[in-house]
């Protein structure tokens, strides 16, 4: 019998930790820690999947604790909980921490599981390919042509046909430029905002190349200090640092003829930026406290967020080594520059969500989906991936409606979705039509955002119920049912 996934759950709060405990218990093996100290020193003894952790605790945060998780064992899946809205905040982190998904408190037991179910279906992806990788370097013929079917299986779900997206969408001319430079062995350097899905482009490339039954590694360059990067890329010896207590071969060594990815390389030191152009220029890593070279055969894809060009002509990033890094430059447009791409990420999202929860959800309404295309969703793909999540776990209706939308979305939306509306000052018409018009958004966006509940849109904005009344049969805003 194959085991469970095995989840760690870090929180300092006994009845919440042991809430969550009873809710995976049933699908998973849970271990549980009260911090994040406590977190870190049971990852050196236990095997994790998955790692759910609250934010706010004494000591260090949940992305202070995901941050060392990540830097120390890369492949595990992190997850924040988190009691706070701001999104600033929340995407800090998940860029920081390289997060997989939040949770914001209240959380809802159908949302949790499906949030920690995905995590660990993609965890068991990573680990079947780094299992196969092994597999064809000893197996027989016969051997071989079975595990080259599951490698298959294993490629198409990072494939670019599987990047979800419009047939007008500007990330066609990207995928087809990824497939062409795919086959040759020179660096790329992606750049592009947090979560729009700059790594699913490195991986697409490295399964498309020669390399692709050999390793493909990540690390964000971001999450550590110098002297931590350089033992985790390059490996170390034992007794070149305190706590180094054996030899420990860095990632260039693990990615040995396969693809290295460098996330965030933009915020490496200049004193790291000599070390790694020595590397990439000599084909040699030398492990921290060795005293001999190790050849290395690795690709290199590197990716940031920040202006590298600018960062050169500043000097804080070196001249020579952008070159070095950025032989070929993609660009990931932002999702709020791509809306239609929305309709299509957002049914995927759902297809997949609703068959992991059990909820025979038809799709969106019309409303629904207007907001989420008119939102510029700051936090891209992951954003939207959480908002549907989100409207999924509180729903019980057919259709998910725009009242399940966390109200940010449908505040923004409301004025996004009519442009006119943010210069009545530009439009023909008489001062009543204008202010006519304003009225209209302002009675839509809070009917939404109350649920479509007449007598707390009318306490709120003053007016009777008869009188809100007449203004939505004036406007035309009186709510239709079904899905259109």
């Amino acid at each position: 019998m194959a085991s469970l996934p095995t989840i760690l759950v870090v929180d300092d709060e006994v009845r919440s930790q042991e809430t969550l405990r009873r809710t995976l218990e049933e699908e998973f093996e849970v271990l549980t820690a009260s911090s994040g100290e406590q977190a870190l020193a049971l990852l050196e003894r236990e095997p994790v999947d998955v790692i759910l952790c609250d934010q706010r605790m004494p000591g260090i945060s949940g992305v202070q604790t995901l941050k060392e998780a990540r830097s120390r064992w890369p492949d595990t899946v992190r997850i924040i909980v988190s009691g706070y809205t701001e999104t600033e905040d929340i995407i800090s982190g998940i860029n920081e921490a390289g997060i997989y998904q939040y949770l914001l408190k209240p959380w809802q037991p159908e949302s949790l599981l499906l949030t920690v179910r995905a995590a660990a279906e993609l965890y068991r992806l990573q680990q079947e390919n780094h299992r196969l990788n092994i597999e064809l370097r000893t197996a027989g013929p016969v051997a071989k042509s079975r595990i080259e079917a599951k490698r298959a299986q294993v490629k198409r779900a990072f494939d670019t046909d599987r990047l979800v997206r419009a047939p007008d969408s500007p990330m066609n001319d990207l995928c087809r430029l990824v497939e062409r430079i795919a086959p040759y062995d020179i660096s790329v350097l992606i750049t592009g905002e947090s979560g729009t899905g700059k790594e699913l482009l490195a991986r697409a490339m490295h399964y498309r190349s020669g390399r692709a039954d050999k390793a493909f590694v990540v690390e964000n360059c971001g999450a550590l200090p110098d002297t931590l990067l350089e033992s985790e890329l390059f490996g170390h010896k034992r007794g070149s640092f305190t706590g180094a207590y054996e030899d420990r071969i860095g990632l260039f060594q693990q990615a040995d003829g396969g693809t290295i990815f460098l996330d965030e390389i933009g915020e490496t030191s200049p004193a790291f930026q000599v070390k790694l152009l020595r590397v990439l220029q000599e084909g040699e890593i030398r492990p921290v406290g060795g005293t001999k070279t190790v050849s290395v055969d690795v690709r290199v894809v590197s990716a940031t967020n920040r202006d590298l060009e600018e960062d050169v002509r500043q000097g804080r990033f070196r001249q020579d080594l952008y070159y070095r890094l950025s032989t070929m430059t993609l660009h990931v447009p932002a999702l709020r520059a791509r809306p239609m791409d929305i309709p299509f990420i957002s049914q995927q999202v759902l297809d997949k969500a609703k068959l992991s929860l059990g909820k025979p959800v038809k799709g969106f309404t019309q409303e629904a989906m207007d907001c989420l295309t008119a939102y510029r969703w700051p936090g891209n793909v992951r954003e939207l991936q959480n908002e549907i999540n989100r409207m999924l776990a509180l729903s019980d209706a057919d259709w998910l409606g725009a009242e399940y939308l966390n109200g940010r979305v449908v505040q923004a939306a409301s004025i996004e979705e009519e442009p006119e509306l943010r210069m009545l000052s530009g439009i023909n018409g008489s001062l009543k039509d204008r202010l006519e018009m304003l009225e209209a958004r302002v009675l839509k966006e809070a009917m939404v955002r109350h649920r479509w509940n007449k007598t707390r849109v009318a306490d709120e904005l003053g007016l009777s119920r008869v009188g809100l009344r007449a203004k939505l049969t004036r406007y035309g805003l009186e709510r239709k049912n079904g899905a259109a």
